[in-house]
């Protein structure tokens, strides 16, 4: 007779059931997505290595706090950071990562925030350098304060500081590059996080912070690494990873409790990152430019529409394509929404430096969809005309 063990494992049919189509089942829509990776269209589709360890390592039962520090070591080794974690996606590390400079490993002061009484509650940012995101940080309870100069960083900084808050894409917009900022952090002894969520490509945007020596670094595990969407990476500082860890699961009272990571995740944000630090990036790139130019060429070929390559200066570094067209009766909004309901569903966004225009991301796109979005573009635009 099978034991209970045995009999979970046993399989129900000799023949392999069928693959189920769980977007027919569920009446959702598959969409070509030429908007980039973003966490609405769901980012990058997961290398199927990483999807193939996720499934490995989802028939063992582990102790989670054993993988999760195999899992940091390992990363910490592929990156050169002296420890790393999993956080349950980019915006989790800005909490788990602020939580850490807050409270360390103490008890007390892991059960009580976001109640920061008697604790630090600053965190110094650059007035350029806010963004949506910097509210994972708000979350532990923090002011942010606001600075433009490097005067007005040094005088913010004391007492109540308890971090240095750099964004990695807004290097360039502020007064206070990233070498100089890091180094007032570090004469003033105050611990600084860099958010590098969405930066590579290139690869060196995520190394170069790492290894100039930020405290922190929060990189997203679904866009270019191609790892889960729902994990991240956490680097840095060995007692502030430590720290973070703490103030996380499987820790029961904690604010970070439910940026959950399980085994599965863990492993699988682990081997994608295995997979993307070892690829031919300069191979890729131009893979992505010869799409970029191809379908630049034949939206140009359209009478009265305008295209033209542009590659953004940090975030999202690959080649996109900007539209714009004059002489059609139809609106960039109107136009994106009809492709957006149209067969197949395109996902695109328009360009926001230049209202008026349509950009298109070549580095999702799969074999024969640059030529699809490029007939459809044209089906609407002429439709009316």
């Amino acid at each position: 007779m099978l034991g209970a063990t045995a009999a979970l494992a046993a399989p129900t049919s000799l023949q392999a059931a069928a693959p189920r189509d769980f977007l027919k089942e569920l009446g959702v829509r598959s969409i070509i997505n030429g908007a980039g990776v973003y966490t609405f269209t769901t980012a990058s589709l997961m290398r199927p290595e990483a999807v193939e360890a996720i499934r490995s390592i989802s028939t063992h039962f582990v102790r989670l706090d054993e993988i999760h520090d195999a899992v940091g070591k390992r990363i910490a080794q592929l990156l050169g950071a002296p420890a790393a974690m999993v956080p349950s996606g980019a915006a989790a590390g800005l909490t788990l990562g602020t939580a850490a400079v807050l409270t360390g490993e103490d008890p007390d002061k892991i059960r009580r925030i976001p109640d920061l009484a008697g604790m630090k509650s600053e965190v110094i940012v650059q007035k350029s350098h806010r963004f949506p995101y910097d509210h994972m940080v708000r979350n532990c309870g923090v002011r942010l304060v606001e600075v433009e100069t490097r005067d007005e960083l040094e005088r913010a900084i004391g007492p109540k500081t308890a971090m240095l808050l750099f964004l990695n894409k807004s290097d360039h917009l502020g007064k206070v590059r990233m070498d100089e900022f890091l180094a007032i952090g570090k004469k003033h002894g105050v611990p600084t996080m860099n958010d590098c969520a969405a930066d590579v490509p290139p690869v060196e945007n995520l190394l170069r912070p790492i290894r100039l020596g930020f405290d922190m670094v929060v990189v997203s595990g679904g866009k270019a690494i191609r790892g889960p969407q729902s994990a991240g990476i956490l680097a840095g500082r060995a007692d502030l990873i430590r720290a973070a860890r703490k103030n996380t699961s499987p820790n029961s009272d904690t604010i970070g409790r439910s940026c959950k990571v399980n085994k599965e995740e863990m492993v699988g944000m682990m081997v994608a990152l295995e997979s993307f630090l070892k690829e031919d990036h300069a191979s890729i790139y131009r893979a992505w430019e010869r799409t970029a130019e191809s379908m630049r060429a034949s939206l140009a070929k359209t009478p009265r529409v305008k295209a033209e390559i542009f590659v953004p200066q940090v975030a999202n570094q690959c080649p996109h394509i900007r539209a714009s067209w004059e002489g059609y009766p139809i609106v960039p909004e109107a136009l994106l929404q009809q492709l957006r309901d149209g067969e197949p569903s395109i996902e695109l966004v328009p360009a926001a430096s230049q209202p008026g225009t349509i950009e298109i991301a070549t580095w999702m796109l799969q074999p024969g969809e640059p030529d699809i979005i490029v007939r459809r573009i044209r089906e609407v635009l002429t439709k009316g005309a």
